[in-house]
């Protein structure tokens, strides 16, 4: 989730003839379940649980495991997330479950730039089996070994290898980076080759592990023999991990961050992720201008949502880390100060970036994160975002228990006092500490009307998440887009520095991109996200999934 050491080079942008749009895509209706996510299995293991008489929170917990098998580059148990859940009739709850800095860490670990994020020293220690178990223990309807079996059967028995997947293991076993010889081992093909549609994957040792799961219960990974594993890992690789760090791990079930818009209700994750505060505080200030009256790709809302952005991707560096260590303002996300920092924008011209925090001296987060969206024929709403860090996290396969680790200690600031105009953040909230939560940008997110889901949403991409979700969520309540569109349409991005905005749509809107260069704004070209999405369709009910194609994926209802 990190663009840490690697600043974003500005590069020119092009004015290209428009190109015709592909047909729209429709999205999936049903009328009793919904499951969204990157790999069709997952999907399809979602839906499953939900026809077998399970609750969005049981379909989202297996679909958490069969990812971990399924799509490894980002599922995981070795990692950690949050989920965002809206039982039907209550208030929405966050389920945290982010990884933590082994007791040995210290505040200077990355300073020096030796340690890489491919090293065992830059996982932290992984909190998704007991965040997944928490959040099945209070609201899970089937028995836990039945939830996780489908993962286990996946691993066991293999599954059927799709392009996407064939395409991604393939780019990281050629990558000579790659050099963890029990990752090449697992994830490499039997007969040295490279993976093709149609081939089986088969992970026998992480099936073991899953099993142990399974049927002994999710402490075994931080008490048992899965532990062991992982402790002695860390010692053939010279890493932080102790089993005392495994055992001291606590998931944490956190008040969501809640703020209005036009009417809606907009819940997101708290911290030790910014994403929900980041999204409030740009939500907030863009209620103070009618976006729809502008037309949705008019230079002014584009310009509006920009420097929106960069004002809240600056408070997220000035004030945002880990609530347990540090004091986090309450007027963040407050309707009076989000008037104020929109009285501050200029309609016609862009704010330098560096005149927003002049007490901050001035001298990049990876995409191995996915997200599925889950809904319930009761209604309950489950958006879950959990993560390796950069793709296939430090690379390191665990010997003997067949999961991938992952590199989240980057996420940490490296550099303490160091922010740069390059994007590398040095503020002393997200400094690390032992024991400390590192800052996400996950954004999990539900949006409810008069009490009902109206939206389910979220995406990977490091800082560009909580961007990606304000597109999706702007698209849908600004102006009325169907949710396959407010999915597949072009999306922006500003974090404050690098000061540019970064838009998918270049080739599509040349006339926009040149009108916003004029008002001051670098604009470079990216690809942002995968926001698979449930829209409830206010006339008649039915769920409407969006499944995000920028990577793959699959909506699958009944």
């Amino acid at each position: 989730m990190k663009y840490l050491a690697f600043p974003l080079l500005l590069v020119p942008v092009f004015v290209v003839p428009s190109v015709a749009q592909p047909p729209a895509r429709m999205p999936v209706e049903s009328k009793n379940g919904m499951v969204v996510c990157v790999s069709p299995p997952a999907a399809e293991v979602g839906v499953a649980t939900l026809k077998a008489g399970g609750n969005a929170v049981d379909a989202a917990v297996a679909v958490g495991f069969a990812l971990a098998v399924t799509w490894p580059e980002a599922g995981n148990i070795g990692g950690g997330g949050f989920m965002m859940v809206g039982p039907p009739g209550a208030e929405p709850t966050c389920f945290e479950y982010r990884e933590t800095a082994p007791a040995t860490a210290t505040v200077d670990l990355f300073a020096d730039g030796k340690i890489t994020h491919l090293d065992h020293k830059a996982a932290g220690v992984p909190g998704t089996v007991r965040g997944l178990a928490l959040a099945h223990q209070r609201f899970g309807k089937r028995p836990w070994k039945e939830v996780v079996s489908p993962a286990v059967t996946l691993a066991e028995k293999g599954f059927i290898v799709n392009g996407p997947l064939a395409a991604s293991l393939n780019r990281v076993l050629a990558d000579p980076k790659t050099t963890n010889a029990e990752f090449r081992r697992v994830y490499g093909k039997p007969d040295g080759g490279k993976w093709q549609v149609g081939d089986t994957l088969v992970l026998p040792d992480l099936g073991r592990t899953l099993r142990v799961i399974a049927e002994t219960g999710p402490e075994a990974f931080y008490t048992g023999a899965p532990a062991d594993l992982l402790a002695k890992e860390m010692t053939a690789g010279n890493g932080l991990i102790a089993k005392a760090d495994l055992v001291a791990y606590r998931a944490m079930e956190r008040k969501p961050i809640h703020t209005t818009y036009r009417g809606y209700d907009v819940y997101g994750p708290p911290p030790p992720s910014g994403g929900g505060v980041v999204l409030a505080e740009m939500l907030n200030t863009l209620e103070n201008f009618n976006l729809k009256a502008l037309g949705r790709w008019s230079p002014e809302v584009s310009h509006l949502m920009a420097e929106s952005m960069k004002r809240a991707y600056c408070d997220r560096a000035r004030y945002l880390g880990d609530p347990d260590f540090i004091t986090i303002p309450d007027h963040l996300t407050t309707k009076a100060y989000a008037k104020t920092l929109a009285s501050g924008i200029d309609p016609k011209k862009a704010t330098p970036s560096d005149t927003l925090a002049p007490e901050i001296t001035l001298d990049k987060e990876g995409d191995s994160t996915t997200h599925f969206s889950v809904i319930d024929q009761a209604g309950m709403a489950v958006s879950n975002t959990y993560t390796l860090e950069n793709s296939y996290g430090n690379r390191v396969v665990v010997r003997g228990a067949g999961y991938i680790l992952n590199n989240e200690m980057t996420d940490f600031n490296p550099k303490p006092g160091l922010t740069t105009r390059s994007g590398q953040i040095g503020t002393k909230p997200n400094r690390l500490a032992p024991g400390k939560r590192m800052l996400s940008s996950m954004t999990p997110t539900l949006v409810f009307k008069t009490g009902k889901p109206v939206l389910v949403t979220g995406s990977p991409g490091g800082r560009t998440i909580t961007n990606t979700v304000l597109c999706v969520v702007v698209n849908v309540i600004d102006f009325d887009m169907p949710v396959q569109e407010a999915v597949d349409s072009p999306r922006m991005h500003h974090q404050w520095f690098p000061d540019a905005i970064r838009f998918e749509g270049v080739r599509e809107h040349p006339d926009l991109v040149t009108k916003l260069r004029a008002m001051g704004h670098t604009v470079t070209s990216h690809r942002q996200g995968d926001a698979h999405s449930i829209r409830i369709d206010p006339k008649n009910g039915l769920y409407l999934g969006a499944a995000d194609r920028r990577i793959d994926g699959k909506a699958a209802g009944y």
